[in-house]
Parts: structure tokens; C-alpha cells; sequence
């Protein structure tokens, strides 16, 4: 029975990076981590895009937008939305969050998960290289594994080849 395993390798692989510019105190700290994680995995820094938009609520339909182009093996999306005194929280980071996972399996690209949702401003920046250490970085990481796999079940399945498999 074959067992398929990715590796977080990024050499050859294009990549795109959808950051939210609400809370850029936090967001480009993650950005800068998703991108560090990215070139240290062997991404060629040309082949990284970032693309800003105006906050989480439009990750997913600039998303959708740059996965119709079929340039991209990856991406990472990032954001942070803070809980305030309003149920808006509730909306906009449901709302994104699923329309995140909604175009994984429509487009068949991995989407790394970088959407901070937290109670408060200090969580937030715990998770942006403080004492949590950098949710972007653990995104990216998440995202290369995933195309790895996604790349490794694709030969498998093309040619009947156990490749990728442990």
C-alpha cells in the first residue's frame, strides 16, 4: 500500500503571497515571515508575488482572481482579523476562512492558512514572530508541503508510478 508524503520544497514552484492591509502592524510581519520561509525552502524570490488588498474579507475573491491565471503552484494567505465589540468579527473571519478552503478544492492549488483570528492585539502580534512565533512562516511552510504532495499524487496518478511514496 503506497503512503504519499509531501516535503516543504519550494525550488521551481511559484508562489503567491494575499496579504490584508487591516492590522499591517501584524500583517506585514507575516508576510515578511511566509516570504522568508519560502526563499529558505528553495523559492526563487522572483517567482514569489504578494499581492495587497483592502482586508481579510477580500482574500478570497483576489484570490479566486490570481488562481484563474494557473501561474501559481501555492499560496499563502494572510491577514488578521481582531476581535472587537461587534459581531463583525464573527462575519468577516468566517466568511473569509471559507471562502479560503472553498477555492483549495475548486482550483487544486494548496492555500496556506495565515488568517490570524484572534481576541486581541497582543495574540496577534504573538503570533507575527513573538513569543508564538510567526504564523505566516508556518503558513508558507504548510502550502510548499502541500504542492509538494499535490505534485507528488499527480505523478503517481499519471503514470501508475510509486513516486513520493514512503
Amino acid at each position: 500500500m503506497p503512503e504519499f508524503i509531501g516535503e516543504p520544497t519550494g525550488a521551481g514552484r511559484r508562489v503567491v503571497v494575499v496579504a490584508a492591509r487591516f492590522n499591517t502592524l501584524v500583517t506585514e510581519k507575516l508576510v515578511e515571515g511566509a516570504v522568508d520561509c519560502c526563499v529558505r525552502h528553495g523559492t526563487a524570490f522572483e517567482d514569489i508575488d504578494i499581492v495587497w488588498v483592502p482586508g481579510a474579507w477580500e482574500l478570497p475573491a483576489a484570490l479566486a482572481k490570481l488562481l484563474l491565471t494557473e501561474r501559481y503552484d501555492a499560496a499563502i494567505a494572510i491577514g488578521a482579523v481582531v476581535r472587537g465589540e461587534t459581531p463583525h468579527f464573527d462575519f468577516v473571519a468566517g466568511e473569509a476562512s471559507r471562502g479560503l478552503s472553498a477555492l483549495q478544492g475548486e482550483f487544486g492549488v494548496p492555500v496556506g492558512f495565515g488568517l490570524l483570528t484572534t481576541d486581541t492585539m497582543e495574540q496577534a502580534t504573538a503570533r507575527a514572530g513573538g513569543a508564538h512565533g510567526n504564523k505566516g512562516w508556518d503558513a508558507a511552510l504548510a502550502a510548499l508541503e502541500m504542492a509538494d504532495l499535490f505534485a507528488r499524487l499527480d505523478l503517481a496518478e499519471g503514470d501508475g508510478d510509486d513516486a513520493g511514496t514512503r
